[in-house]
């Protein structure tokens, strides 16, 4: 296991580590001193801690002792990261077509990574084994109407026009995106599942004062706003679907919340760029979705969607991709029975991987393969998850 004082894993081969914090607002202020550290640091801010990524150890004892004096508590229990596995006979002619559907980077293994690292990265792995029905799993991308159109994917099919395959016939739904407010007043903002806006800023410091500016506006009315900080960037989100009224449940206008925002992160200087907004979901076809879905959220330690009538689940601190689930035919027993071209792969720091596996298998999977700090794991209809340590 590597650990970097007490406070830091790697996890995913990134140095991270979590901090408690008691709203956005003393995130935000706390990320200031953060950003102000390192060029490469990567800093996420939730209403409940935040997130510190950087791409060595250089900075990781100055992290903490900024945050030791604030008195935020490091809970490396609270890390993982999400990824997705593709299986194919020959990854050279499936990754042009996720580099144009998701606007990716490939990477030097071979796969493919958001250049923000929001959205999960993609891993693509050489197999013969035959595999030609439909996968149980596909991707859900929603990007703005202009970029959708840039990726030139092709005729899309579907009953909802928007569905493009591989080579291989892995599936993606691409979904243009929207204005948030059709009136203009938000015109910063786009409405790709989730409200998002993504602001390019020139030095930490205007970075760090939109990120307090628009955490201090969503805790006055109490909206737990996502705010990522990128080295040139500020990404503001809602998380999925929750600048709606019925799915965060709250007394808040989010629309006339984005506005102040907007208008606050002008003021400083920020440019907003509508290319940027990039939504990325799983989406699982199963004969027992709560019995599949039970599985996911013991797995992920997610929590369920408030809204009773649908399947979705989300981690609890919104830092990795929803998944959603859909009932298909049991009588579809070929297509059941196929080993899916795509898996997801999980991982965590590695004390605390094995507790990982045993939340799965006590929630209906199975261990199909383990090796030194790696598990397979299947959930009950197959679908598999790889659970990786450290």
């Amino acid at each position: 296991m590597t650990v970097i004082g007490t406070d830091w894993r790697v996890v995913d081969g990134v140095v991270t580590a979590w901090f408690d914090a008691s709203s956005l607002t003393e995130g935000a202020v706390w990320a200031r001193r953060v950003v102000a550290l390192a060029d490469d640091v990567e800093v996420d801010v939730r209403a409940t801690g935040v997130r510190v990524r950087l791409d060595s150890d250089e900075h990781a004892e100055a992290v903490s002792v900024a945050a030791r004096e604030l008195g935020l508590a490091a809970d490396p229990a609270a890390l993982q990261h999400l990824s997705v596995g593709f299986d194919s006979p020959d990854p050279g002619a499936v990754t042009p077509f996720w580099l144009r559907a998701l606007d990716y980077a490939p990477t030097q293994d071979g796969g493919l990574a958001d250049p923000l690292r929001r959205d999960p990265a993609i891993r693509v792995r050489r197999a013969t084994e035959p595999r030609p029905l439909r996968n149980r799993i596909h991707l859900d991308v929603v990007r703005p109407e202009t970029a959708v159109e840039q990726a030139g994917l092709g005729e899309a099919f579907g009953p909802f026009g928007v569905c493009h395959a591989d080579p291989d016939g892995n599936e993606v739904d691409l979904v243009p995106g929207d204005a948030l407010d059709e009136g203009g007043r938000a015109a910063d903002w786009q409405a790709v599942f989730s409200a998002m806006a993504c602001y390019r800023v020139t030095a930490p410091t205007q970075q760090a004062d939109v990120a307090v500016a628009a955490a201090e506006l969503a805790d006055a009315v109490g909206f737990p706003l996502l705010v990522d900080l990128r080295p040139g960037f500020v990404v503001l989100d809602t998380g999925k679907d929750q600048w709606d009224g019925e799915a965060h449940g709250l007394d808040v206008d989010f629309t006339g919340l984005a506005q102040r925002i907007q208008t606050a992160a002008r003021e400083l200087g920020a440019v907003a760029d509508p290319s940027l907004p990039h939504f990325v979901q799983l989406f699982f076809d199963a004969a027992d979705v709560a019995a599949v879905r039970a599985f996911w959220v013991a797995a992920l330690g997610y929590v369920h969607d408030r809204r009773t009538r649908l399947t979705d689940i989300v981690d609890p601190r919104r830092l990795n991709p929803v998944l959603a689930f859909q009932e298909i035919d049991v009588a579809d027993t070929d297509r059941r029975r196929q080993r899916n071209r795509i898996h997801v792969e999980l991982a965590v720091p590695a004390d605390l991987a094995a507790a990982r596996v045993a939340a799965a298998v006590a929630a209906g999977g199975r261990v199909l393969e383990e090796s030194e700090g790696r598990w397979r794991v299947a959930d009950p209809e197959g679908n598999e998850l790889v659970v990786v340590g450290g």
